[in-house]
């Protein structure tokens, strides 16, 4: 098995065409059928099913994508690391980061790496929680940071705890609920759940139900606190949203925080890296500044 062949199943995956994916990688299609043959024989099962409509990946051959797809980012990932080490060429670090890790740490941790790597370009990447860890798995990403998923980690990620994010409710100034001091007030609330179940976004972790209180009401999901944004101010509802979030948004758009007298829950952001896969240097000096910011916030707040 060479690379190209990785690189043809790879591309068929994409353009679910023979003919197109034998434009993208300048061959013949009767060249692209030669190798696909040969790979297929290889692995001793079909690759590709063919259709009136086109092609399509088997399940084998979806199995032998998705690890393609990483040895070829891996590739391509060493080879502009020795050409940065080399012939200081340009290298790139893409890193997912969650809203509060956007917001409390990426502004001071890449301006302080991009003055000492000024020819590193840092690629900052919305990443949505859990979406971001399976973006790393991938190859997509050579760095994460966000919350720890509720159901943990496997072998192959590494996680470092950075700093808590406080949380707090929020909800629009007119809210007949604006003013609420205790948990108990928000009994019958309507809430939004932003974001997967477990997430920093979900009401539960409230844990109303240990106070005697019926679980949160949720009466609208969000994807992202971008869309929770959106409609929040629009809505007799509340929602649970990073304080640091709240900070930068909330106040303009007309939102408020609830007083509440209880501790309400932090999430805890963490950096994520493969276990799998050594870091090229410049993604080893972003981490370093990351967990540099995060340290400096640390103290600050001591």
């Amino acid at each position: 098995m060479r690379l190209q062949h990785l690189h043809l199943l790879l591309t068929i995956a994409h353009t679910g065409s023979l003919r197109a994916s034998a434009e993208t990688l300048n061959v013949t299609q009767p060249a692209l059928t030669k190798a696909l043959k040969q790979l297929e024989e290889e692995f001793g099962t079909t690759l590709v099913i063919r259709s009136p409509k086109g092609v399509r990946l088997a399940p084998a051959g979806e199995l032998l994508a998705a690890r393609a797809a990483t040895v070829v980012r891996e590739i391509d990932r060493a080879r502009e690391e020795v050409e940065w080490l080399t012939r200081h060429a340009q290298a790139t670090v893409t890193v997912g980061v969650s809203p509060a890790a956007a917001l409390m740490l990426a502004p001071q941790a890449v301006s302080r790496f991009q003055s000492r790597w000024p020819q590193v370009r840092v690629r900052l990447v919305d990443a949505l929680y859990p979406t971001a860890l399976a973006q790393l798995r991938s190859g997509e990403l050579d760095l994460a940071l966000g919350p720890l998923p509720a159901t943990g980690l496997g072998r192959d990620l590494e996680a470092r705890a950075l700093i808590d994010s406080p949380e707090v409710i929020a909800a629009r100034a007119g809210h007949p609920l604006a003013k609420s001091r205790q948990l108990a007030d928000l009994a019958d609330a309507n809430w939004v759940l932003t974001g997967p179940t477990q997430g920093p976004g979900d009401p539960a972790h409230l844990q109303m139900e240990k106070l005697g209180l019926p679980p949160p009401r949720i009466t609208l999901e969000c994807e992202s606190f971008s869309t929770l944004l959106a409609v929040l101010p629009r809505m007799d509802a509340v929602a649970l949203m990073p304080r640091r979030f709240f900070e930068s948004h909330g106040p303009r758009i007309g939102l408020v925080v609830l007083p509440i007298a209880e501790a309400l829950p932090l999430t805890t952001i963490h950096l994520f890296l493969r276990t799998d896969s050594p870091l090229t240097v410049p993604t080893q000096r972003l981490m370093d500044a990351f967990v540099s910011e995060a340290q400096a916030l640390r103290r600050a707040r001591n």
